[in-house]
């Protein structure tokens, strides 16, 4: 019988990724066929997978290509059929099974999802074939209870699968207790019992100093304390699965070369620099919103963009066109990647409308 185990956390990016990543190349190393799955996601960061059972290749989320390589298997689109890539603040581009189907707008989207579980499902079956163990990863949060009806990515998914949950708290960011007793107290009942237990990620310094902590969280919940996973620096060097990361990113300190990347609203495959920021010499500085591009920058690296023109209007909102023209005058260089490239063009045209 197929084993199955899947990750919620109380939040986005509470490092639920990287734990399924981590918890697959430990499952490998014991000897058993794991497989990743991920019915959902929401990202701009993309990544080749193939389309069993024909010779075409589609789009899943970042994240669940690196778990297949984590495993030691090849991607597939099934890994995660439901991939929304971001466009606006109000929709998105939806990827189905590797393939993209068209744009909805979150409330339109939102009623479509009832019908999208048939076809996750559909994926779930197709992963589970030759697997010992499958690792789930959910999206957001289960505590999101606005979002239940109709939900494939979190608890709609788990109670129809029948895969127990472990809930992941980030000490992090702060009010871990809070995060998972508060989830406790507003999930459903039906939704509360696939909970097996928690885990809190992302510790720093004794450990021993959060017993008290973890007391708490379990009088107050009733459920199994699984551990504590400490801060892993390292994982940063692992590609991220969304834009969020870059909410947070450090500055690596002054090195010789200095590359400047403006942080587009729809930036994309934002990890494709990660070549860059691995050299030694180089300084990598994301540029975000209201700030200048900086003088002393050797190169400016316009990123891709899933809403080129979009993207495009903001750019010049910030006054970034009038500091790249600056930086050219004064002998800089500039680089586009993908939509990036396109806005370094005289003209972009969209006469059907593709790009929000």
């Amino acid at each position: 019988m197929v084993r199955a185990l899947m990750l919620q956390g109380t939040g986005s990016d509470v490092g639920k990724t990287v734990l399924v990543a981590g918890l697959c190349r430990l499952a490998r190393k014991r000897g058993y066929a794991v497989r990743p799955f991920k019915p959902q996601n929401m990202s701009n960061n993309a990544a080749v997978a193939s389309i069993p059972g024909s010779n075409e290749e589609g789009e899943i989320g970042r994240g669940q290509w690196l778990q297949a390589l984590a495993c030691g298997v090849p991607p597939t689109v099934h890994m995660n059929p439901v991939l929304l890539k971001p466009q606006s603040e109000r929709g998105s581009q939806v990827i189905l099974q590797g393939r993209a189907i068209g744009q909805a707008e979150a409330r339109a989207y939102q009623r479509r999802k009832g019908e999208l579980l048939a076809v996750v499902m559909a994926s779930w079956d197709h992963v589970r074939q030759d697997a010992d163990l499958v690792i789930v990863e959910g999206a957001g949060s289960p505590a999101e209870i606005n979002l239940r009806e109709g939900d494939i990515a979190n608890m709609g998914f788990a109670t129809r699968a029948d895969v127990p949950v472990v809930l992941v708290g980030d000490i992090d960011r702060g009010g871990v207790i809070a995060s998972l007793v508060g989830t406790h107290a507003i999930l459903p009942e039906g939704d509360r019992r696939m909970i097996a237990g928690y885990l809190i990620n992302k510790f720093r310094g004794d450990v021993s100093l959060f017993d008290d902590g973890l007391l708490a969280v379990t009088r107050f919940t009733g459920w199994r304390f699984f551990g504590v996973v400490p801060w892993l620096k390292d994982a940063a060097a692992l590609p991220a699965e969304d834009s969020v990361m870059l909410d947070r990113l450090e500055g690596g300190g002054r090195k010789s070369l200095k590359i400047a990347v403006p942080v587009l609203d729809r930036i994309a495959n934002f990890d494709d620099l990660d070549p860059l920021s691995a050299e030694p010499s180089v300084e990598v500085v994301f540029v975000r919103p209201g700030e200048r591009l900086p003088k002393d920058a050797a190169l400016v690296v316009i990123p891709g963009s899933k809403s080129t023109i979009g993207d495009l209007l903001r750019f010049r909102e910030n006054g970034w066109d009038r500091d790249l023209a600056e930086h050219r005058e004064a002998g800089g260089h500039v680089i586009g990647i993908c939509g990036g490239y396109q806005m370094l063009g005289r003209k972009v045209c969209d006469p059907v409308g593709i790009t929000y």
